[in-house]
C-alpha cells in the first residue's frame, strides 16, 4: 500500500463495523414493522399487473397483435411501421417466445405508465422552481449512476420476491429521463409565447396546460422514449427477483450455457425496444408536426 494512502483519515474498523450493523440492523426492523403495511399499498398495483399479464397471456395472438396494431396506428399514423410490429411480432410467435414476450410487454407498459405519471409533475415542478431542481438534480444523478443491482437490495427486503419488487426496481432506474427531459423541455418554451399568454389573461394552470406542456410534448416524448429503453435494459435483471418474461430465459441460458437460446430471447427483446422506440419517436414527430400547422395557421 502506498505511504499517502495511511495518511488519509479512516474510520477504525471496529467502528465502521458497528456503524454496517447498525444501519442493516435498523432497515431490517423498519422492514419488520411497516412490511406488510407497504405490501397492502402495492396490493392494487399487484392486482392490475397479474390482470394486465393474464390478459396478454390468454388473449388469442391475433386478438393482441390487431390491438398492438390499432395502437400504433392511433399514435403514428404510419402503415410501415404496423408492418414492422406486426413481422416482429410473428416471428416472436414462430420461435417460441410468445408468452415470455406478453409478460415482457405487460411489466414494462405498466411501469412506463407508472413513470409518467410519477416523472412528468416532478418534471413541471423542476421547472418552475430553481431551488426544486437544485435538490432534484443530484438525487436523479445517483439514481441514474447507481449499479442497477443495488436497487435489488433494499426492495427485496422490503418486499421479497416478486412483481411488485420488480416493477418498484424498474421504475426506479428508468424514471429519470422522463423527469429530466420534461424539465428541459418546459423550461425551453419560448418566454415570448409566455408573455403572448399573460397578455390573453391566462391563469398559470391554463399556461401550463394550453402552451408549456404541449410545446414542451416532443421533448417529453424523447424522455418517455428514454425511459422505455432502460426499462426493457432492466428485464434481465429484474428476472433475478422473480419478474417473469424474456429475461427469465436470458438468465437461464448464461446458467446452462444454453447459446442459442440467450441469443433468441435478447433479440425478442431488442424488437420490442425497437417497436417501443420507433412508435414513440413517431409519435413525437407527428405531435411536433401537429403544433408548427396550428401555429402557422
Amino acid at each position: 500500500m502506498p505511504s499517502w494512502l495511511t495518511d488519509i483519515p479512516q474510520l477504525d474498523r471496529t467502528t465502521l463495523v458497528g456503524l454496517r450493523r447498525s444501519l442493516d440492523q435498523a432497515y431490517r426492523s423498519f422492514s419488520r414493522e411497516f412490511g406488510d403495511d407497504i405490501e397492502a399499498f402495492f396490493e392494487p398495483l399487484l392486482f392490475f399487473l397479474v390482470w394486465f399479464e393474464k390478459l396478454l397471456v390468454n388473449a388469442p395472438w391475433w386478438a393482441v397483435l390487431i390491438g398492438v396494431c390499432l395502437i400504433v396506428w392511433a399514435l403514428t399514423r404510419s402503415w410501415k411501421l404496423i408492418a414492422g410490429v406486426i413481422v416482429a411480432f410473428l416471428l416472436i410467435g414462430f420461435f417460441g417466445m410468445w408468452e415470455d414476450t406478453m409478460r415482457t410487454m405487460a411489466i414494462i407498459t405498466v411501469c412506463t405508465l407508472i413513470s409518467i405519471v410519477l416523472g412528468v409533475p416532478i418534471g413541471i415542478v423542476m421547472a418552475r422552481s430553481n431551488r426544486v431542481q437544485m435538490v432534484m438534480i443530484p438525487i436523479l444523478d445517483v439514481m441514474q449512476t447507481m449499479p442497477a443491482f443495488v436497487y435489488l437490495i433494499p426492495v427485496v427486503m422490503l418486499l421479497g420476491i416478486g412483481k411488485v419488487p420488480g416493477v418498484i426496481a424498474v421504475v426506479i432506474y428508468a424514471i429519470p429521463p422522463v423527469i429530466r427531459l420534461t424539465n428541459l423541455g418546459i423550461r425551453l418554451v419560448d418566454k415570448e409565447v409566455l408573455e403572448a399568454a399573460d397578455a390573453f389573461g391566462a391563469s398559470p394552470w391554463q399556461r401550463l396546460v394550453g402552451v408549456q406542456v404541449p410545446l414542451a410534448m416532443p421533448t417529453i416524448m424523447a424522455g418517455v422514449n428514454q425511459t422505455i429503453m432502460m426499462a426493457l435494459a432492466m428485464v434481465v435483471i429484474a428476472a433475478m427477483i422473480g419478474v417473469r418474461g424474456l429475461g427469465q430465459p436470458v438468465l437461464q441460458s448464461i446458467t446452462n450455457q444454453y447459446f442459442t437460446q440467450g441469443l433468441l430471447n435478447g433479440l425478442a427483446i431488442v424488437a420490442l425496444a425497437i417497436v417501443f422506440d420507433r412508435v414513440s419517436q413517431a409519435y413525437g414527430r407527428r405531435i411536433q408536426k401537429h403544433r408548427r400547422g396550428v401555429i402557422h395557421g
